[in-house]
């Protein structure tokens, strides 16, 4: 039995796609398994096409995605109209066109992602692999690597094996066979100091303050813990607190509020066994901005004029402990959608 799937005959119409006329940019929401598919994909196409870039939608801030891109070398840009202006073709990996305003624009010929499917958004492009019962995307890419026979350097596998790490948080969250195999596949080519330098890169200086106030404002909301800590400089920060109470013995679900300009962000953390975060964030707070996410993970995003001045931190509290809410059907499967990068970010 093959370590990996066979993917003919799909590989060789991925490969007809390629011309050594045209420029091709690959387009992410950056965050390390996006980062990490984005190289395999360029390795992919590098002596294919005339030439290959990658471009990312979000602002890079995170320690560890910072860590990665300087340490792993990778070249991006910020995705604009004048570079995208610059190439033929446009190319995505681990997100969909739907997942982000920023992606709108442009057609993608190419799209590689591990994310549910949406009925009302169907992905359309001339080459496309979705395997949402995958944990990561970049298990996928590993796959078309080793049926492609290119064995990956090491900061390729460094880079493979961190989004694997990263996305399925150590295969403490949902992964499947594929994965792991991946995990193990790349493990022999990685550059293991290297990946433990960019694991450990997880705050910055000045968020100790935003630690401080978690601290002094904690809330008991049944078996969980509610946090707020006001406005924040970047919303990256509230991800970095909720994770740091998932690793708290008696906590087992945490949610961290904070405002970021004009919008209140709110995520939740937990381990999936006493509430699925996903439902219950969509249930909560799908009906008055995007909500969701999956059991252990999910964040919801809320306009803060649609709080009409009420209290932001008595707001979430009071919605925490309300009976849940009801969410239109087909307004759940958009609010999923609408956050289903989570992780991306984060």
């Amino acid at each position: 039995m093959s370590y990996f799937r066979k993917l003919e005959p799909g590989l060789s119409q991925l490969l007809e796609l390629f011309s050594r006329d045209e420029r091709w940019l690959i387009v992410i929401n950056a965050d390390p398994d996006a980062m990490a598919s984005a190289m395999a994909l360029r390795r992919i196409m590098i002596h294919r096409v005339s030439d290959v870039g990658i471009a990312h939608v979000n602002t890079i801030s995170r320690p560890d995605n910072l860590a990665m891109v300087r340490y792993l070398h990778i070249p991006m840009v910020k995705f604009t109209p004048t570079v995208a202006a610059q190439y033929d073709r446009f190319a995505m990996v681990d997100s969909q066109p739907h997942h982000h305003p920023g992606f709108s624009g442009v057609h993608y010929s190419v799209v590689f992602d591990h994310h549910p499917l949406s009925e009302e958004e169907p992905v359309i492009a001339d080459f496309k692999d979705l395997k949402p019962e995958y944990g990561t995307c970049s298990a996928l890419m590993t796959e078309y690597l080793y049926n492609l026979k290119i064995r990956p350097g090491k900061l390729l596998a460094t880079a493979l094996l961190f989004g694997i790490k990263t996305d399925t948080n150590s295969f403490e969250r949902e992964s499947c066979d594929i994965d792991i195999r991946a995990f193990r596949y790349l493990s022999k080519f990685a550059n293991h100091q290297l990946l433990s330098r960019i694991a450990r890169s997880e705050f910055r200086l000045e968020w100790l303050d935003y630690f401080s106030r978690a601290f002094t404002s904690l809330h008991t909301v049944r078996s969980g813990r509610y946090v707020y800590v006001g406005e924040v400089d970047n919303p990256d920060v509230l991800v970095v607190i909720a994770d740091f109470f998932t690793r708290v013995h008696e906590i087992r679900w945490a949610v961290v509020a904070g405002v970021y300009k004009d919008t209140l962000v709110i995520i939740f953390r937990g381990d999936g066994v006493v509430r699925n975060l996903g439902n219950f964030a969509k249930l909560q707070f799908g009906d008055i901005g995007s909500a969701g996410g999956h059991k252990t993970m999910a964040r919801a995003e809320v306009p803060l004029q649609r709080l009409e001045g009420k209290d932001v931190e008595m707001f979430v509290f009071k919605r925490l402990v309300s009976p849940p809410k009801r969410v239109r059907p087909r307004e759940e499967e958009r609010q999923a959608d609408a956050v289903g990068n989570d992780r991306k970010k984060e």
